[in-house]
């Protein structure tokens, strides 16, 4: 019988992670059914995949407010059925527990190196603390600004060596997360649109690890509806002239997406899509705009502009409304499962084949979302056990 995996969610007091931990406590505890996610479908089952009992949470933040606490608040903003929260409150404080003191450079007292050493530690200390048989890092953490790829982000030496200079920020925190995960031997997800793991010099380390990734930037709401209705177009050689969209966030996301450089990344991550999928660039306009009103609720609306044959008008619009929380939480468990499953399969490096789940797939171009379904299924079933194939 296999050993337990550990989770560990870098952001682990933020709603994605409350919202993810708190349904899989409720998985456990027979509460709730898995709706939402993807590896419980019965076409989709392996046995390399971790059971919702066999999953142990830990996490770096850099929040100090305790889970139960946060769950109650996600409860009352309409992301958590209330029954859920107090069912499950020891489970709560015991996870909370395991929450250990993040990293980011604007409160840091130590040089990033120093910051890797510790965080690297902590999930080593968790793991052997509960007998863990590997331990898959998530960043849930929030959305940061672009970060400038700088010529020692190719050279390890080179890049270990500016770390330890405290007076420069060489790194940002999810990259300092993904070093971390790495140096402690732990697959790695990328969940934000941030830098993470696409460091060249990190993704090489990881690989020679044998260690394997996926990212970048879940694919819950807007984007998710994309992939799906741009196929049809092209798929019908018809031509999208104009492609706008609005988001309208509340909550943390909203707050942080407010801030001019930090939306830049989730926008880029965006707009790329788009283009792979229409097979062109197209005018595609896109905004984003913080709402405090809405809390954690998240509303996308979008006009499309079609010209079809003779050269006739086509629109679409559609409206995307919900908790963007409870939407990205079933995601980072099934891509859990399925980072466990590729480990325990012996792959390492870009795990393509979970483009299904991102909205800028590291190890793959694919974005259409029914290819990506093909592609994730066809992976799951040819998915071996190391050395069970002679």
């Amino acid at each position: 019988m296999a050993k337990a995996t550990g989770l560990w969610l870098v952001g682990a007091r933020g709603s994605v992670a409350t919202t993810a931990i708190t349904g899989l406590l409720a998985l456990r505890a027979n509460l709730v059914e898995p709706v939402g996610c993807v590896t419980a479908r019965p076409e989709l089952a392996h046995e390399l995949f971790p059971g919702w009992t066999e999953l142990v949470v830990g996490g770096h933040d850099i929040a100090h407010q305790p889970l139960a606490k946060r769950a109650e608040q996600l409860a009352d903003a309409g992301v958590l059925p209330h029954r859920i929260v107090p069912a499950i409150a020891d489970d709560l404080r015991a996870v909370s527990a395991e929450i250990r003191h993040g990293y980011h450079p604007a409160e840091a007292h130590e040089p990033a190196a120093a910051a890797i050493d510790r965080m690297a530690a902590d999930i080593a200390r968790f793991q052997h603390s509960h007998d863990l048989e590997q331990v898959v890092v998530v960043n849930v953490s929030s959305t940061e600004a672009p970060f400038p790829e700088l010529p020692e982000h190719d050279d390890l030496a080179a890049l270990d060596a500016a770390l330890r200079d405290p007076a420069r920020t060489v790194l940002p925190p999810s990259s300092v997360a993904a070093y971390a995960a790495v140096r402690a031997g732990c697959a790695y997800v990328e969940f934000t649109p941030s830098l993470g793991i696409r460091v060249p010099a990190l993704r090489a380390l990881a690989e020679r690890s044998g260690l394997p990734y996926a990212g970048a930037d879940g694919k819950t709401g807007e984007t998710l509806l994309r992939t799906a209705l741009a196929p049809m177009f092209t798929e019908r050689a018809l031509r999208v002239r104009s492609w706008a969209g609005t988001n309208l966030l509340g909550g943390g996301d909203g707050a942080t997406l407010a801030d001019a450089e930090q939306v830049r990344g989730k926008l880029a991550s965006k707009g790329r899509g788009l283009a792979a999928l229409l097979g062109e660039e197209v005018t595609a306009p896109l905004h984003i705009d913080n709402v405090p009103e809405l809390g954690e609720q998240k509303t996308a609306w979008d006009h499309v502009s079609v010209e079809g044959f003779l050269g006739t008008q086509l629109t679409l619009q559609f409206t995307w409304n919900g908790y963007d929380s409870a939407l990205a939480a079933p995601l980072i468990l099934d891509l859990t499962r399925l980072v466990t499953a590729a480990r325990r399969a012996g792959e390492r490096g870009a795990l393509g084949a979970l483009g299904f789940f991102f909205k800028d797939p590291l190890g793959s171009t694919e974005h259409r979302l029914a290819e990506q379904a093909r592609e994730l299924a066809d992976w799951i079933g040819g998915l071996h056990a190391e050395g069970a194939q002679g």
